[in-house]
């Protein structure tokens, strides 16, 4: 059975920092690309950042840029999320997921497979 289950969400003032992880198990997701997206209250679910295979590239939303940092241990089937300077904006429950695309389709909710169950993550002001 695959899974990917996130860790690392929960509560942080604003201009503060936190580290999501996303743990797979079931299968090796290391020729994957691996991204996370974020669902707000009301909101649809929107692309966060997504890192490829290697690790080589990555791509975020321009509303983390500069702010927010994808990263991947294939070794260990895991990816993180280093959040820093956050926003009340950024209040969402954030998903990973994985998926087998080129780069252009990054971004497209569509294109990925497995996703885990969510983090909560609350940035007070």
């Amino acid at each position: 059975q695959v899974q990917l289950v996130e860790s690392g969400g929960g509560l942080v003032q604003a201009g503060g920092s936190l580290r999501l992880s996303c743990a797979s198990s079931g299968r090796t997701f290391s020729t994957y690309a691996m991204g996370w997206f974020r669902q707000a209250p009301g909101k649809e679910r929107e692309f966060v950042a997504a890192i490829s295979w290697s690790g080589g590239r990555t791509y975020y939303a321009d509303s983390v840029k500069g702010r927010f940092t994808i990263s991947r241990d294939n070794a260990k089937n895991t990816w993180y999320l280093q959040m820093n300077s956050l926003k009340p904006e950024d209040t969402a429950v954030y998903y990973c997921a994985a998926g087998f695309m080129d780069y252009s389709a990054y971004s497209s909710e569509a294109r990925y497979n497995y996703w885990g169950q969510g983090t909560q993550v609350t940035v007070s002001s």
